[in-house]
């Protein structure tokens, strides 16, 4: 289907999504495409069905067609069980005729009954693609080989493969639905409706229909709905099914709270500030969904194998029927030997599993709150061989607290803190508001100056009922001409020094702090045998102390964002592929230009918009989980294709020599593509332990 849309000269870009189910499509005039796009889809397969995203088609009935995910399992389920139900009544005949006294024409009637009560829907599939020129399907080689069965004599073997072949197929659509609403599950969290509050009174809407501004009902045990603020009450927010974040937050009167996350403890009025479209649980799936459509070179690689290999194996098939045939005579054998092969060759397995695999890998990062955007970037992060880091919101929180007090002159840590606080109190500046908040956590008395002067770039001073004050920088102690022979530079974080009627009275150290994961984080990379390095704006003391502490393997400090890109090329050619991890609008560059761009989900848009991996919980543990997911996923890919291939070259050979029955040929085929199927599924399990 994808390979026939992308042949319409209107269109510049088709990808169908066999996990998703959904056609993403690049094309002027779409809605005009349609009917072209639907002639070619049930062509294929025509049950089919062509749906506007967000709308439906005036002809298809709503109810069967519905947008509502949940809806979908359900009539998944319907169709599941209907098809149980054939599998159950054939077995049961084809049971009684196999076991049973009877012989004769009645035995041949009654198998052929059974026959199609098991096989009628391959059998119609397989005659309406011959009408239309498709005879390279499984449909049809289950058809030839089982036909032919019963042509040769071999009715019974012919009965029992279509019900090996309908219960392997029962099991593998059984596993991927599974599968699939595993992963959709995990990661579509949309509501459905909303309590709207009007006055006192509260009614269920629609949640497309909730506006920016409205004010919503959120009790105990419900999702939040949309992004927004809340106005009224107090409770503990389980963030783990947006961020993957273990412990509860506490949520009060002011503070934002983000779509899909859970409430726990209290009942809550929150303030819509994002329409449904764009909060967060629709950012998320839309992500998953777009990655889902961006398929990796394996699965492309696989497709194009597979639309060579099956036209290939139908003419050894053949030749296998004839060539032998006409040496021996003993035409049965090998006319049986070749229906045999054609039932092994099915590239189903192959086929189904490779996308499954990605799209697992691609649920089970959602789950743990790692966005990635495709397949593409998967397959990229496998291959990465040095992780590069930013340092401020990525190794570090990216905020100023108060480290260490060093006071000299027996004045006292307490003493020298509220001086400098009463100082630091008339300022805007962060490093001051750190002083300040370290102040009254402390609980001590600020008093204000009664005159205050703030010198850009050095410092305050004021006049308080201690007299006067002077917080700064060294050039600050210079201009005032204040002895700091007693001041000793730790070489990390930003020092204030404070002076007390001219004489230097000690020093406080503000500086970032170091994310609590950092340091496993970074071990974790270089147990996987990653390199690691970071590039900051920042001075190279104040690097060289941070990634000291987290055990970084090189730093360079002092960079321009143009300067970070070029450090990025070095350590590509002489690394290999690179991984780089930022946050902030000054990234962005660098994040487009690395292999793999990962950007934490607390950083700027653009930083986010431009990244190929978003982590939306910002910890640095979430880059080698990363790692871990992307290895893990292409692992289970390959391991689907050596697997698959083996079995059916190996099944091949003894079909080729006449040892392979048809039991066998079905196993090659149905039950080796279910067995791919529930390796994949695995991926969701491995990676979240």
């Amino acid at each position: 289907m994808e390979h026939k849309i992308q042949e319409l000269p209107e269109v510049r870009y088709a990808s169908i999504s066999f996990t998703t189910k959904q056609l993403r499509l690049s094309a002027a005039n779409q809605e005009a495409l349609l009917p072209k796009i639907q002639e070619i889809c049930q062509a294929i397969e025509s049950a089919v069905v062509v749906i506007p995203r967000g709308n439906q088609r005036p002809n298809i009935d709503r109810s069967y067609f519905p947008e509502n995910f949940k809806t979908k399992k359900i009539r998944e389920k319907f169709f599941l069980s209907m098809k149980l139900w054939e599998i159950i009544i054939g077995a049961l005949l084809f049971l009684l005729l196999f076991f049973g006294p009877y012989r004769g024409e009645f035995l041949f009637y009654g198998l052929m009954l059974s026959y199609i009560i098991l096989g009628y829907d391959i059998l119609l599939t397989a005659v309406k693609n011959l009408f239309k020129g498709r005879v390279l399907d499984e449909n049809f080689l289950m058809l030839v080989a089982t036909i032919g069965a019963f042509i040769i004599g071999q009715g019974e073997e012919a009965v029992g493969v279509m019900l090996f072949y309908r219960v392997g197929e029962y099991f593998e659509e059984l596993a991927v639905a599974k599968s699939r609403n595993e992963i959709m599950t995990a990661v579509d969290m949309r509501p459905e409706v909303v309590n709207l509050l009007i006055g006192e009174e509260v009614k269920i809407t629609p949640a497309a229909d909730a506006n920016v501004g409205d004010i919503l009902l959120v009790r105990v045990g419900d999702r939040i709905p949309l992004d927004g603020v809340v106005i009224d009450g107090e409770s503990l927010i389980d963030l783990s099914p947006v961020t993957g974040e273990p412990v509860p937050v506490r949520k009060i009167y002011g503070d934002e709270i983000i779509s899909g996350c859970v409430n726990t403890t209290g009942v809550l009025k929150m303030r819509v500030e994002k329409i449904l479209q764009e909060s967060m649980v629709t950012k998320i799936l839309d992500a998953v969904e777009n990655a889902a459509a961006s398929k990796p070179r394996i699965d492309k690689f696989i497709t194009t194998f597979a639309r060579i290999y099956t036209p290939v194996v139908v003419v050894i098939a053949v030749l296998t029927a004839i060539i032998p045939g006409v040496i021996t005579g003993d035409w049965q054998k090998w006319t049986y030997t070749a229906l045999t092969f054609l039932v092994i060759s099915c590239p189903c397995a192959l086929v189904l599993s490779v996308p499954l695999a990605f799209f697992a890998g691609i649920g089970a990062g959602s789950k743990r709150g790692i966005l990635f955007k495709g397949g593409v970037v998967l397959e990229a992060l496998k291959n990465c061989a040095v992780v590069v880091m930013d340092k401020t919101g990525t190794v570090t929180q990216g905020n100023f607290i108060l480290q260490k007090i060093m006071p000299t002159g027996g004045i006292t840590e307490d003493a020298l803190l509220q001086l400098s606080a009463s100082v630091e109190v008339v300022s805007a500046h962060p490093i001051a508001n750190s002083i300040v908040l370290a102040a009254k956590n402390k609980g001590l008395d600020l008093i204000r100056p009664t005159n205050a002067e703030e010198i850009a770039g050095e410092g305050i001073v004021a006049e308080t009922t201690f007299g006067k004050i002077l917080c700064g920088n060294k050039k600050l102690m210079e201009r005032f001409e204040i002895n700091i022979s007693a001041y000793h530079s730790t070489g990390f974080g930003t020092e204030v020094l404070v002076a007390l009627n001219g004489e230097y009275a000690g020093n406080l150290l503000i500086a970032d702090t170091i994310k609590s994961d950092a340091v496993s984080a970074i071990t974790k990379l270089k147990e996987m045998g990653l390199s690691t390095a970071m590039l900051t704006g920042d001075a190279m003391e104040s690097a060289q102390a941070v990634a000291a502490e987290v055990g970084i393997d090189r730093v360079y400090a002092k960079l321009l964002p143009q300067d970070k890109y070029n450090v990025l090329n070095d350590l590509r050619a002489k690394y290999g592929s690179v991984m780089f991890v930022g946050d902030g609008i000054n990234d962005a560059p660098v994040l487009a230009g690395a292999d793999v761009g990962a950007a934490m989900g607390s950083g700027a848009d653009a930083a986010i918009e431009a990244a190929d991996v978003v982590f939306m919980n910002s910890e640095m543990e979430s880059i080698p989980k990363a790692i871990e997911i992307a290895r893990t996923t292409n692992n289970i890919a390959w391991q689907n294709v050596v697997f698959a291939l083996v079995i059916k070259v190996a099944i091949m050979a003894l079909g080729l020599g006449g040892f392979a029955s048809m039991w066998m040929a079905v196993f090659a085929d149905t039950g080796v593509a279910m067995l791919c199927v529930i390796n994949s599924v695995r991926i969701l399990y491995q990676v979240n332990k």
